[in-house]
């Protein structure tokens, strides 16, 4: 049997690398067809590479931590009377092309080291940059101070290729910069203070983490790759954004009865489940287009309006970790498609059977907090999206009714929306606006509706 080279495939629009986290088989083991090989991580989520054909692992080419990108050789598979290969990390098969990349990036960093020396693999932030990346920054002049400031959308907050580039073209549309105005203020020691000149410097306050103290009875966690990636997410999300949330509360029981009348039909029917999720998906997916600025991002100083609604919907994970998939022009989808969609997609992150595309494009996104039994919350912005929605718990409550001989007091089903979005380019007229349209086609909801 003739060798066979195992590649890296594809995983998805914009996905060009991919880092392997754990090899399942060693060197020598049988493999059979379509059997996974390898688990690897993207920036976007984890999967495992099949074999392409039965036969025996010869070779491994990359460690486990490596990053290998779309349609490399990482594996070679041999028959099963041949002699498997001693195992090669990456550090060894590569390192022919690591001198000549070595060679090459030498002669294009001279203008970098003239403005404070060659960009590093790992910058004094610990961050990773890729050879492409390096590359790229090397040959438009980015130096390594501005490439610290550029806030990464892969794996672990990495500046990818898209990234880079999005930095260089805003860089040369951007006015000229003035003169840098370096001040420095000194602490008030004493009697006189002397007047800051423009040579000066002024250094804002480095806030680091608080120590934690450990006691001997505590158990200590190790976060794992998906909680660090969450954890960093949430916090550039916070830097970068001002968030501000609007509430409003509506009345959603005549869904509720609606629901309970139609869930064994369409279960029956259709042998899918209907929950909530869609419904309140309609409502939003309406309710953006009447209020296409809430379907924005920002670029620079440019705001970007989405034309596609893609309603992203958080699912926690039984690791308790969080993911989230993407209902990709779900405007588009009636009540069955949408019923439909929701649980596969559901269904795939419980299991760990997203794929690379179903993660990817979101323009809007919302949270069903009251899943866990809360009533409200205040998301945060995945970014780069602008807004997010909290679905509260629904619960039986006391209400004033209108009608036509005058107010009464009923039970009704109530539950809170609460809506987040950036303050830089939503106000709050626009984010009230958008989030009581939604709590008035909910309200509004037909109980005689066919499905």
């Amino acid at each position: 049997m003739a060798n066979i080279e195992v590649l890296l495939p594809k995983m998805g629009e914009s996905v060009a690398e991919a880092t392997i986290t754990k090899w399942l088989k060693n060197v020598g083991d049988p493999i059979a067809e379509d059997e996974p090989i390898v688990e690897i991580a993207t920036d976007k989520v984890d999967s495992e590479v099949p074999s392409p054909a039965a036969g025996i692992l010869k070779e491994m080419l990359f460690k486990e931590g490596d990053v290998v990108q779309v349609g490399a050789v990482f594996a070679i598979i041999g028959g099963e009377g041949d002699a498997p290969t001693e195992t090669k990390p990456a550090s060894s098969a590569k390192e022919s092309t690591v001198q000549v990349e070595s060679a090459v990036v030498e002669e294009l960093i001279a203008p970098i080291v003239a403005n404070g020396g060659a960009l590093p693999k790992n910058s004094e932030l610990s961050k990773f940059y890729s050879p492409l990346v390096r590359s790229i920054a090397e040959k438009e002049n980015v130096s390594l101070q501005e490439l610290e400031v550029i806030v990464g959308s892969g794996q672990d907050g990495r500046v990818t290729k898209n990234d880079i580039l999005t930095f260089i073209e805003n860089r040369k549309n951007a006015p000229a910069q003035q003169p840098k105005v370096e001040v420095v203020v000194k602490p008030v020691v004493e009697e006189k203070v002397e007047k800051p000149t423009t040579s000066q410097v002024v250094s804002a306050p480095a806030f680091k983490s608080p120590v934690v103290p450990i006691g001997p009875n505590d158990d200590i966690i190790e976060m794992d790759r998906m909680r660090k990636i969450i954890a960093e997410n949430m916090v550039m999300s916070k830097h970068t954004a001002p968030h501000v949330t609007s509430f409003v509360e509506a009345d959603v029981t005549n869904i509720v009865l609606w629901r309970e009348k139609n869930k064994n039909v369409f279960e029956k029917r259709e042998k899918e489940k209907l929950t909530f999720t869609p419904i309140f998906v309609e409502a939003i997916a309406k309710a953006i287009k009447d209020f296409p600025m809430v379907n924005v991002m920002l670029n620079g100083n440019q705001i970007v309006v989405k034309k596609d609604i893609n309603i992203g919907m958080a699912t926690a994970l039984p690791s308790g970790n969080l993911i989230v998939p993407v209902i990709k022009n779900a405007d588009q989808l009636n009540m069955v498609g949408l019923a439909k969609k929701v649980n596969e997609l559901a269904n795939n992150a419980r299991m760990n059977k997203l794929s690379p595309d179903d993660i990817q494009g979101g323009t809007y996104t919302i949270s069903n907090v009251g899943t866990f039994g809360n009533v409200m919350g205040t998301p945060i912005i995945p970014q780069p999206q602008s807004a997010v929605l909290a679905l509260g718990a629904i619960r039986k409550k006391p209400a004033v009714i209108e009608t036509p001989q005058g107010d009464t007091i009923g039970i009704r089903h109530l539950m809170f929306l609460s809506h987040s979005y950036d303050h830089r380019i939503i106000d709050g007229a626009l984010g009230g606006s958008f989030v009581k349209r939604v709590a008035d086609y909910l309200e509004a909801f037909d109980i005689d509706r066919e499905i």
